[in-house]
């Protein structure tokens, strides 16, 4: 037990490198987009996820493609085109993300509960500290 505290984090737990490619900020968002609503173009994309910028929605597709989840299909056209999807490996997350849906369909109500009742105690001992 002592030497797992010393390993890489990547090592303790084997998800980790996962969890960081596709649970950070804004990658889930835009892979349940595109999965949902099929290739979009850059506007399209930005319209249905209208929280993030264009400049961070350029870096992520970027490295959303980079990491074979994204399909980036330029069109040599006046004006130039260019379309995103969903790639093969990207649609692999289907499963993963409808688990997660339907762990918080049965048990966010549970974490909500938690928070009010936490929030309510921490409360309740900062007044009985206040005196």
């Amino acid at each position: 037990m002592e030497d797992a505290v010393n390993e890489p984090a990547e090592q303790a737990c084997p998800i980790n490198p996962v969890i960081d490619l596709v649970f950070s900020r804004w990658t889930t968002p835009i892979l349940w987009v595109l999965e949902h609503h099929g290739r979009l173009r850059f506007n399209e994309l930005q319209r249905l996820v209208p929280t993030i910028t264009p400049k961070v929605l350029t870096q992520r597709l970027r490295r959303l493609e980079r990491d074979g989840l994204v399909i980036r299909t330029y069109h040599a056209e006046i004006p130039p085109r260019v379309e995103y999807e969903t790639s093969d490996l990207g649609r692999t997350l289907t499963s993963v993300f409808r688990s997660l849906t339907g762990w918080s369909d049965a048990h966010l109500p549970q974490v909500i509960a938690a928070r009010r009742a936490y929030d309510a105690a921490r409360e309740e001992e900062a007044a009985w500290a206040e005196g």
